[in-house]
């Protein structure tokens, strides 16, 4: 699907600000499995997130070079270090004090796995004192649970496969993930069960350093007319993602 939108006029200090040297260097999360869902011949990312910056850089018309990091802190805290021009990652408050986010172009459920004799029933039955809950610490969910689980405990792992673990091995009460991954983890580890419903979704946008903050503007136009036109729907259709959304 060919997409060029009529979002205005590029600035020349904007375009400064986006594409460097004519060049576009996009930061992109490679944890993120419904975003970046395979590799080329050459490694290089593909999926919806490197293809929308794959297409910001067509509308430029700049190179592109992909960034990647193997977890969106990393992508994170490099903001102010110069290594990307637009990072492809979750917005989230803490995030954001060092990134000037677009509203979100993709959105996805997040939610617990619990065991089948668990008592847990509802979302809302988690935070409760002398839950323990299992948890990928710098994902975007889990910045979330930082701020709003009052009473549970919270057992922070460095990766996916480390928090399912240790939900697993540590006899936890939850492990919180993103649904499409949960189901994974259902099948992978007898006994247990998804809960229905979820406790945020994770908003996929487009970020600028904040010392380029003048830049969002644009990319906020374009992330717009990417949803309205159908175009962000079409990606995720492209590449097969289930539980990947157009962000609402």
């Amino acid at each position: 699907m060919e997409f060029r939108p009529d979002i205005g006029q590029l600035s020349p200090t904007v375009r400064e600000h986006l594409a460097p040297a004519n060049l576009l260097r996009a930061g992109i999360n490679l944890s993120n499995f419904l975003l970046v869902s395979s590799r080329g011949l050459q490694g290089e990312p593909q999926g919806v997130s490197p293809d929308m910056a794959r297409t910001l850089a067509d509308l430029l018309g700049t190179g592109l070079r992909y960034v990647p990091y193997e977890n969106p802190g990393l992508l994170a805290d490099a903001a102010p270090c110069d290594e990307w021009d637009v990072g492809l990652i979750g917005a989230e408050p803490q995030r954001a004090e060092a990134i000037s986010f677009t509203p979100a172009y993709a959105e996805i459920e997040a939610t617990y796995l619990v065991r089948e004799a668990s008592p847990l029933k509802e979302i809302a039955d988690v935070d409760a004192q002398g839950i323990r809950i299992a948890v990928s610490g710098r994902a975007a969910y889990g910045l979330w649970l930082d701020r709003n689980i009052r009473k549970a405990e919270l057992v922070r792992s460095g990766t996916l496969d480390d928090s399912a673990n240790d939900f697993a091995a540590k006899e936890l009460d939850a492990l919180a993930g993103l649904r499409p991954r949960l189901l994974k983890d259902v099948e992978a580890i007898p006994g247990t069960r998804i809960l229905d419903g979820y406790f945020m979704t994770v908003q996929q946008a487009i970020g600028v350093p904040k010392a380029k903050a003048e830049a969002a503007d644009y990319l906020a136009k374009f992330v717009a007319a990417a949803k309205e036109s159908g175009f962000v729907a079409a990606l995720i259709e492209k590449h097969g993602v289930q539980g990947l959304s157009v962000a609402r």
